[in-house]
């Protein structure tokens, strides 16, 4: 009986407890952690990491016997403007408005007259000759005044002159050359008078003769031109007698080129 009694007491105390416990966690089912398996992401991460590893050992010890490039400091590129510089304005070498001409060697040189005594280059002296002879077939007598001078001739004739008529370098280098600054000691240019009228020789009333006026019309044709015309660039008095040669490519490119820069 009191085995009995004992059971009835240990299932009112069970209720009695269960009741004790609140509804919300009584009613909710137990749940059993089940353990995840991180070990495949473990060695995989793992193998990940030693190839890093691998990889970058490889390339620290490969990098010093790799061939050095050098970075350019600088690249152009199209948008971005260039520096520019302005050319600086070439000197002009010359002498009180006279250009500097190289002396013809003495080997070039070829007579224009019976005693030898004027000389030109022979390309011009050869032509000289031809338009002396077809001037002479018209009636015209071109009578050659002087030729080729070297630099010591034109240093009496600049200086030696200037000292005897008390004339200042300015004055005497608009009728005369500085020695070295003459056309004469190329050995293309001359001076040339009228043969009938000698009286004219030298002076601008040369340009009244039948000399000049047959020079005029006819001298092109064997490659003549008048040096100094009027209104010179070159700031030289007007020299109707005094022409030069510039029939083949040295003579042209001496004369030209030194024109050129002096006209700048």
């Amino acid at each position: 009986m009191k085995g009995k009694d004992d059971q009835v007491r240990k299932k009112h105390s069970s209720a009695r407890s269960l009741d004790e416990i609140p509804e919300v966690l009584r009613d909710r089912p137990s749940v059993t952690p089940v353990p995840s398996n991180n070990f495949p992401l473990m060695v995989t991460a793992g193998l990940m990491g030693l190839g890093i590893f691998v990889l970058l050992g490889i390339f620290l010890v490969w990098r010093p016997f790799s061939p050095s490039v050098e970075t350019p400091t600088a690249i152009a590129t199209p948008d971005q403007p260039k520096p520019t510089v302005s050319p600086s304005a070439p000197e002009v070498d010359n002498v009180l408005g006279h250009l500097p001409y190289k002396e013809a060697p003495a080997s070039e040189l070829k007579a224009i007259t019976p005693d030898g005594r004027i000389k030109l280059r022979q390309a011009a002296a050869t032509k000289f000759l031809q338009m002396q002879a077809d001037a002479r077939a018209s009636g015209i007598i071109l009578v050659p005044i002087s030729g080729f001078r070297g630099i010591k001739e034109q240093n009496y004739l600049f200086f030696g002159v200037k000292q005897q008529r008390s004339q200042d370098a300015r004055k005497r280098a608009e009728v005369s050359a500085p020695p070295g600054y003459s056309e004469h000691h190329t050995g293309y240019a001359f001076d040339v008078g009228d043969g009938k009228n000698p009286e004219a020789n030298l002076k601008q009333s040369f340009d009244q003769t039948a000399a000049f006026n047959w020079m005029e019309n006819n001298a092109a044709k064997y490659s003549f031109e008048m040096s100094f015309p009027k209104d010179s660039p070159q700031g030289i008095s007007y020299e109707p007698w005094h022409w030069r040669y510039v029939g083949d490519r040295q003579s042209l490119e001496m004369f030209y080129k030194a024109r050129s820069l002096r006209e700048k």
